[in-house]
């Protein structure tokens, strides 16, 4: 079978241009240290890569929810250790207030310091988050939970609770309602320190020890809901730390297959681009030495 010089020539320029071609991808492995750089390098290991990819950014998303989970009750449990102390001294203030021997005008300095308690206490309540949104409003978080009126002290917001998934299976509650924190079964807080207030102003003092008595029954069903309250945001905080961890570690074992699938052997791609020179360099020469044969030389 005769084979044309054309024909030897176009063989050995395709074999010199795969051998360049092939030397040029493992430059290029080595440039990046990737293994796989596009999926025909590895059609399932691209294909896990893009599965592991995705779950490491799912799980920092989660990461990052969880860091805001926990930054929203931090505040909540400090707002909260905040109103339990102010319960308690209001508490040492009805007690104080239950001396007979009390004039009028002491008990209503009395009455003055508890209206600074009151005006806290409402303060409290209508907290805002760093974003601004109300603590103690549920989803209504642009509007101020608890409002001042002619009737007393109302609130304006809802009884849902917010929530951020922190993790594929877990929304985590991250607020407490306003009125499940400051009007339990209905019993105002509010109320029951303006009703005291009331009785502190009225001169005579003739019904104080019934309002004391009643005073501190109320102020210890307000404390022992608060208490509660804290401590159930306190369970979710510990529980954000343990999923944390868990995201951590389950980060760590993602990019560890991800660089078991894309790193590439160091080792073993520096030998095959020298062999891949050295076999340009004999598809080169054979080349040379082929396409110089013409039958004149023989002439």
């Amino acid at each position: 079978m005769r084979v044309s010089t054309s024909t030897l020539y176009d063989q050995g320029t395709r074999s010199m241009l795969q051998q360049q071609d092939s030397l040029f991808r493992l430059q290029q492995h080595l440039s990046t240290g990737k293994r796989i750089m596009t999926p025909s390098d590895d059609p399932i290991g691209a294909a896990r890569a893009h599965e592991l990819a995705q779950s490491l950014s799912l799980n920092t998303q989660y990461a990052d929810n969880r860091y805001r989970a926990a930054d929203s009750l931090q505040q909540v449990d400090s707002t909260l250790g905040s109103v339990s102390n102010l319960i308690q001294s209001v508490r040492t203030m009805a007690v104080a207030a239950g001396n007979p021997a009390f004039s009028d005008s002491e008990r209503k300095m009395m009455a003055v310091e508890l209206r600074g308690h009151f005006d806290e206490l409402l303060g409290l309540a209508n907290t805002r988050d760093e974003q601004g949104n109300y603590l103690f409003s549920g989803f209504k978080g642009n509007t101020r939970p608890f409002e001042q009126t002619a009737n007393g002290v109302e609130y304006k917001g809802d009884q849902e609770q917010r929530l951020i998934q922190v993790s594929s299976s877990r929304q985590l509650p991250v607020s407490e309602t306003g009125d499940a924190i400051f009007e339990p079964g209905g019993l105002s807080l509010f109320q029951t320190i303006e009703d005291f207030i009331d009785e502190l102003e009225t001169p005579g003092g003739a019904a104080l020890s019934g309002a004391v008595s009643t005073a501190l029954q109320d102020l210890d069903i307000a404390l022992d809901n608060v208490l509660a309250k804290r401590a159930a945001v306190g369970s979710r905080l510990q529980e954000v730390d343990a999923l944390q961890q868990i995201g951590e570690d389950t980060a760590i074992q993602y990019q560890q297959s991800l660089s078991r699938l894309q790193d590439l052997d160091f080792a073993q791609a520096i030998s095959d681009m020298t062999r891949q020179q050295a076999l340009l360099e004999a598809a080169q020469k054979t080349f040379t030495r082929v396409s110089g044969l013409s039958l004149f030389n023989l002439i």
